[in-house]
């Protein structure tokens, strides 16, 4: 299906740069004359006041406790928000403040993280443990209040503290604000498509356990759908099924949550056309295969204009790592869904897709490469270069790890393998102007020479 639209796209990723070259422009225009000038306030005033009556305030209360729930043949307790997996929606509009009173019932401190929100002059809102705040203590409760200025489509909220983001997580839709409307023609229905992975005991101890040996966390018992694996697992019971009406445009709002994998994901006897990445527009992409990151989220569209009938979708783990570095997944490791088109019985026997192998890169790259972003403006001149990194490396075992023998895997930037302060967190110390013992300010912004031993710190 291709899909078109008309006019200008929109540009949605609006950066600080952009935002003050446009300023920049409107301060070197000539002088009006002062009827001109109180014309233009009102106008500005009119305007303001328009955007301040289509913006609102969205209220939400997360109760975060232990729940238990029964997957692969196991009763798992599970840490949840008010009782759901995944957890509430959250769906306002652009420009909507966000008010989230977060009720911390659970054993363990945590903190919420709005995932991609890019949190313009509320930095204390974002969530990461000890970067931006210290965690919320059990049997306490802590509000994040921000706003969705200049966001639109998929993103999604996740604990920010240890492996609890396997089971802490929930969609997060923006939708254009009122008067505005999708670069792309309206879908007749939305779907959101969370997938996930799936441990049959504490995640918290999963994640325990690997820290301790300085190897890598065990592989996910399963995968998931919307918090369930499917009918391709043993003593699966419970399925996600969507149900579709024939001949008409199904937006899925795909959300990666997975803790550590890629993931492939496909509907039999359809394909897609990509609209969206990270909540941010791109040209069509018309493709049979979507391919996610770990917190990755795309936005799809489906034409259900194939035979009435039954159709998997599937979701399998994409091995980015080599076999000689991590653990290989399993290809048989596939979560399903369904997408069942009205009037045919919940019983039918769905379609399954032909997934690629997980090793399959060549599949990832042609997903990856096809992508397109609209047209924008790129803040220019460039005033900082920075050339960053990425690796996996090995560091001594410390003497906490009490079950590590010799080295223990260890991930860096530019050399630099990050720890999380213990006393304050980075935001405090650098609003307080003491950054003494928290951290430095030495941050490398180029690639250390070859040989350089990984460190460790705050910079």
């Amino acid at each position: 299906m291709q899909v078109a639209w008309a006019g200008a796209p929109r540009k949605i990723c609006l950066s600080f740069s952009d935002r003050a070259s446009r300023m920049n422009r409107l301060r070197a225009r000539p002088r009006r004359s002062s009827m001109a000038r109180q014309l233009l306030w009102l106008a500005l005033g009119l305007l303001l006041a328009s955007s301040a009556a289509d913006a609102a305030t969205a209220n939400y209360t997360f109760t975060v406790q232990s729940m238990r729930i029964n997957q692969l043949c196991n009763s798992t307790d599970i840490i949840a928000v008010n009782g759901q997996l995944p957890g509430p929606t959250i769906d306002v509009f652009e420009g909507d403040e966000v008010v989230v009173d977060v009720i911390n019932a659970s054993p363990y401190n945590l903190t919420i993280h709005w995932h991609g929100i890019m949190q313009l002059l509320t930095p204390w809102a974002d969530g990461p443990s000890m970067v931006t705040q210290c965690p919320i203590q059990p049997n306490s409760s802590y509000t994040y209040r921000f706003s969705v200025a200049g966001h639109e489509g998929t993103l999604w909220w996740h604990a920010h503290s240890s492996f609890l983001r396997a089971t802490v997580y929930g969609p997060f839709i923006i939708r254009p604000r009122s008067g505005a409307a999708f670069p792309f023609p309206v879908p007749d229905q939305e779907v959101p498509v969370v997938l996930g992975e799936w441990w049959s005991r504490n995640v918290v101890d999963v994640e325990k356990d690997a820290v301790m040996s300085g190897q890598r966390p065990v592989e996910s018992d399963a995968y998931t759908v919307n918090g369930l694996t499917g009918q391709l697992y043993q003593c699966a019971n419970e399925t996600f099924t969507a149900v579709v009406q024939p001949n008409t445009t199904v937006l899925l709002r795909v959300i990666n949550a997975a803790l550590n994998t890629h993931l492939f994901f496909k509907v039999a006897g359809h394909n897609f056309t990509v609209v969206a990445v990270d909540a941010c527009y791109t040209a069509n992409y018309i493709t049979d295969t979507l391919v996610l990151a770990p917190g990755n989220t795309v936005d799809a569209l489906i034409f259900t204009g194939a035979a009435p009938g039954s159709y998997y979708m599937a979701v399998q783990p994409h091995e980015t790592l080599s076999p000689a570095t991590l653990a290989t997944s399993e290809d048989d490791s596939i979560a399903t869904a369904i997408l069942l088109y009205n009037g045919m019985p919940a019983t039918a026997t769905p379609a399954m897709p032909t997934m690629p192998n997980s090793s399959d890169t060549t599949t990832a790259n042609d997903f990856y490469f096809g992508l397109r972003g609209v047209a924008a403006v790129v803040p220019s001149p460039v005033d900082v270069s920075m050339t960053i990194e990425l690796g996996l490396g090995q560091l001594p075992c410390d003497t906490t790890q009490t079950s590590c023998t010799g080295n223990s895997f260890a991930a860096a930037m530019n050399g630099v393998s990050f720890r999380a302060p213990t006393e304050i967190s980075l935001l405090e110390a650098q609003f307080n102007g003491n950054h003494t013992g928290v951290y430095t300010t030495d941050f490398p912004d180029g690639v250390p020479p070859n040989g350089t031993a990984m460190v460790e710190g705050q910079k």
